[in-house]
């Protein structure tokens, strides 16, 4: 290694060597400020060259081009400082030299904007699955409404729920009862062609129709189970006489994807 110390004294080829010049090696001797260049030194007495450069760095030129380094003799002390919240890894979609990765963001690992996402690479986060939940969970509505009105069956009219459910597709489970006379009635997604069979008494059971009774009796009727269209519109019809005052309340309602 080129000397680190610099000499309190220097002599020339014929100068005359006193004990004052000789104090001076000694009083005068110093070591050496970095100036930036590099300074080489032998690692291993043989092929192994190591070279001191710039603000303190050490380089190695070996057989395989690594520095040696004891085994746990970096601490985490020594490393670098990392920004808050972040992970050393690679998040470029290819091989990459590791950087300081945010643990939660838009390019973090993990995605946290109360979103649901489609990302293939970020995992979710607390906020994600809730977001996911509240938004397609099946929930309580309890939400009433009144005055719908049949009059035979080749007439349908709409009911429109997007206050309740959204602007969406959406699974309604909803109880229908009262009016002013019984009569069967029949809920279906609005712009389908299915349609009760006939005009029999039968005709409006199933999971999405039934009988109702005369108003003011909140027990006759029965609970309807079905699905809106896009902006979240049913439509309805029923027997073949005209009854109006009827009332429904949604039970519960689960958005669709």
């Amino acid at each position: 290694m080129a000397s680190p110390i610099v000499k309190g004294q220097a002599f020339g080829t014929t100068e005359t060597v006193t004990a004052t010049k000789l104090q001076n090696i000694v009083d005068n001797a110093a070591f050496k400020d970095f100036d930036g260049s590099t300074e080489v030194f032998n690692v291993s007495g043989s092929t192994d060259i190591g070279t001191c450069v710039l603000a303190g760095g050490l380089a190695v030129k070996t057989s395989t081009g690594q520095l040696q380094i004891k085994d746990n003799g970096v601490t985490l002390a020594k490393m670098a400082t990392q920004a808050d919240q972040t992970v050393l890894g690679n998040v470029s979609g290819g091989t990459a030299v590791p950087t300081a990765v945010p643990i939660v963001g838009a390019s973090g690992v993990l995605k946290n904007d109360d979103a649901l996402g489609t990302s293939d690479t970020q995992g979710a986060t607390q906020g994600n699955i809730k977001a996911y939940i509240d938004e397609y969970a099946l929930k309580y509505s309890g939400a009433t409404g009144s005055s719908l009105q049949v009059s035979g069956y080749s007439t349908y009219r709409d009911l429109d729920l997007s206050s309740v459910v959204g602007s969406n597709r959406a699974l309604v489970i909803m109880q229908v009862f009262g009016g002013n006379t019984s009569t069967n009635t029949y809920f279906r997604t609005k712009g389908t062609s299915v349609k009760p069979f006939g005009s029999s008494n039968d005709s409006g059971f199933g999971a999405s129709g039934g009988v109702i009774g005369p108003a003011g009796t909140d027990g006759d009727g029965y609970t309807c189970v079905v699905i809106t269209d896009e902006n979240g519109v049913l439509e309805y019809t029923g027997g073949g006489n005209t009854v109006t005052g009827i009332n429904y309340r949604i039970q519960a309602y689960q958005k669709l994807r």
